[in-house]
């Protein structure tokens, strides 16, 4: 069995190390982690070319930010092509998401097809975050469900885990979501052509290092591009 865990990064260099460390202590079979970098000025991407020396790790270097959209689809387009990957985790840099929570959704993936960490369902939930943010994410999550349809509890999570023949499938290069309403689209992507996915409870942990990338920006193109979805043919 060989995994792939993929995390996009800009200017992580404070959380990266600690990161790899927890994925690689987990001594899983097979496990690889692919780092996406898009250039950051504070150098992640050499600390990841250090770290790859020591762990099975491929650093993927861009020239400049191109949203969290793209980066995932670089690296979901190499595994495919390259690496012959049974399944594929995605997961943020920024120590938000637990990488103890990988044996779990690895486990969950044997009878499913998309696993996705769940800060919404019994045993989840979220850290360190104010109510507007609270308030921010509730709102997206249900007006993402009502839209489009779908039943799942996050669609606005990062922590996910595919079978390699869910990407085969979903056309990357359709994709059109840039920002974090790549979650939403991948998800409903699956669900409309009939695969079977599931939710695991997980908490998410506000970053305590670096900055978040959250803003206006991204909340506008989630509330646009999700209606977009919805009457897309």
């Amino acid at each position: 069995m060989k995994i792939f865990v993929v995390t996009p990064t800009y200017n992580e260099a404070a959380n990266i190390e600690t990161l790899v460390r927890k994925i690689f202590g987990l001594n899983i079979n097979g496990l690889n982690l692919m780092i996406v970098d898009d250039n950051s000025p504070d150098q992640t991407g050499q600390v990841a070319e250090r770290l790859a020396k020591d762990y099975p790790i491929q650093v993927v270097h861009r020239a400049q930010k191109n949203g969290l959209g793209t980066a995932y689809v670089e690296a979901f387009r190499r595994i495919l092509e390259r690496e012959n990957a049974d399944y594929i985790i995605q997961m943020d840099a920024d120590l938000s998401h637990d990488p103890a929570v990988i044996p779990r959704l690895l486990e969950a993936i044997k009878n499913c097809d998309l696993v996705l960490g769940s800060r919404y369902i019994k045993g989840g939930g979220t850290q360190n975050w104010d109510l507007f943010r609270k308030l921010i994410s509730r709102f997206g999550n249900i007006y993402a469900r009502v839209i489009l349809g779908l039943p799942y509890h996050d669609l606005t999570g990062g922590f996910k885990c595919f079978r390699k023949e869910v990407l085969q499938n979903l056309n990357l290069t359709s994709l059109s979501s840039v920002g974090y309403n790549f979650q939403i689209e991948t998800t409903y992507r699956a669900h409309q052509k009939g695969y079977k996915i599931c939710e695991i409870p997980i908490i998410f942990t506000e970053r305590k290092a670096g900055k978040s990338k959250f803003n206006l920006k991204i909340m506008l193109e989630s509330f646009v591009k999700v209606l977009l979805l919805r009457f897309r043919r």
